[in-house]
């Protein structure tokens, strides 16, 4: 079955005239007969009555553009969806992140640039953020502390400093400027768990400064750090661009080597060029 001769009869259909069924495909009217004549022939039936003023359709010719209407009309819907969506007028962008705090600023201008577009985002720590990114689970993700490799795409986002996460009625709450490192040396903390990136490189920067805290719980969230500073159960640590607006705590920055984390967003390098993964890599540099 020749497409060209079906789009062709399907266009003189809707129109009622091969004249105007050439100027709707941008092909010469000789063109336009040309195809219709050959599907006549070819399946022996005759589809148009041609007279002096204007085209009929036949019996056949009838159940036929019942036919082709439906083909091509999906066809054209097909391609204002994907045309919408090349110019970003609709879509889906699968986000991930290993927190909220870095990652909401920039859906708020994907938001506010594409209102059409709709967004998923998972959440997860450094580990599943990056598993759901090369899993192809996500288009895009923000990450922290993530060596290049090949086949991932980076770009740098911000940078963030550790910082001592105290309850408000602590000696140290009050105090100006940054918090040693070494003044953690035997305290009482509450971290997180031992995979995330924070912890890790805080007991990095302890095991290069020789500061041993002592950490007697380990909790799979910053909310769930927070809470336990409040309730004073001991000094956590967190990124200075998580610190949360709660009156309970405060949050002094620490001063040492290796407390500072890089945090990048990237996507898979053969999606780069994708036009959705270009917008929001591209407003990601605004935030």
């Amino acid at each position: 079955m020749n497409l060209f001769q079906l789009r062709a009869f399907d266009a003189v259909a809707r129109e009622g005239s091969f004249t105007r069924a050439a100027e709707r495909l941008f092909i010469s009217q000789p063109a336009v007969t040309g195809h219709v004549k050959a599907l006549e022939e070819h399946y022996q039936i005759t589809l148009l009555r041609r007279t002096a003023r204007r085209v009929e359709l036949t019996e056949e010719g009838t159940r036929l553009a019942a036919i082709t209407r439906a083909m091509f009309g999906l066809a054209e819907e097909a391609q204002a969806m994907l045309e919408a969506n090349r110019q970003l007028l609709t879509g889906r962008l699968e986000v991930a992140a290993d927190g909220p705090h870095r990652v909401m600023p920039m859906l708020a201008l994907l938001r506010e640039r594409y209102p059409g577009i709709t967004v998923n985002l998972r959440l997860g720590n450094a580990q599943e953020t990056l598993g759901a990114l090369l899993g192809e689970h996500a288009d895009v993700a923000v990450l922290t502390e993530i060596e290049p490799r090949k086949g991932l795409h980076l770009q740098s986002l911000c940078q963030s400093r550790l910082c001592a996460l105290l309850p408000a009625g602590h000696a140290w709450a009050k105090a100006e400027g940054d918090l040693p490192l070494a003044e953690l040396d035997k305290q009482i903390m509450v971290l997180r768990e031992p995979s995330s990136t924070t912890r890790r490189t805080f007991d990095k920067a302890c095991a290069q400064s020789a500061v041993q805290p002592r950490v007697l719980l380990e909790l799979d969230s910053r909310e769930a750090v927070t809470e336990a500073v409040a309730a004073e159960l001991g000094i956590g640590v967190v990124s200075s661009t998580e610190v949360a607006h709660d009156p309970r705590v405060v949050a002094r920055p620490l001063s040492g080597a290796g407390l500072v984390n890089q945090h990048m967003i990237g996507c898979l390098e053969r999606r780069r060029e994708l036009r959705l993964i270009q917008a929001f890599l591209g407003l990601a540099a605004r935030v």
